[in-house]
């Protein structure tokens, strides 16, 4: 199956599958891909209510569990709550643990570091995802500088 990289994508896959494109539906995939960021059902719902456009708690909540379970958005369960994405194919996440931010990433492993995991583990790898974590700061993100300040 073709990954979702866009609206476009999303609300096709939507048809595809048979989903009915609602108002809220469509709102909140516009919202997701908009902020290409990852939000929680509370922000979606106040920021949608923001603009103007009048959805209730329980839309919200309804359309977000059947786009995630489709997996035409992401989901990621955090102890704070659920967070909501429009990556939906397999991809990693860099979290920032000064601001909460998430960013997604694609990363891909050298084929010979999978090969040892798999011969570790006697698993063979099909899909993987990473997550990384870190601080912002003006040290780590200047151009040629190294975390350790070298």
């Amino acid at each position: 199956m073709k990954p979702i990289r866009s609206l476009e994508d999303a609300l096709n896959r939507c048809q595809a599958m048979g989903m009915r494109l609602s108002r809220q539906r469509r709102l909140i995939l516009e919202l997701l891909w908009q902020a290409q960021e990852h939000l929680s059902a509370r922000e979606i719902y106040d920021r949608l209510n923001q603009q103007a456009h009048s959805i209730g708690h329980t839309s919200v909540y309804q359309n977000l569990e059947a786009l995630s379970r489709e997996g035409i958005i992401e989901c990621i369960e955090r102890s704070e709550g659920r967070l909501y994405g429009n990556v939906s194919d397999s991809h990693s996440h860099v979290n920032c643990l000064d601001t909460s931010q998430i960013l997604d990433i694609h990363v891909e492993l050298p084929p010979d570091l999978i090969a040892q995991i798999e011969q570790q583990t006697g698993v063979r790898i099909v899909d993987y995802r990473i997550d990384f974590y870190g601080y912002r700061s003006p040290e780590s993100t200047a151009e040629g500088s190294l975390p350790n300040g070298s």
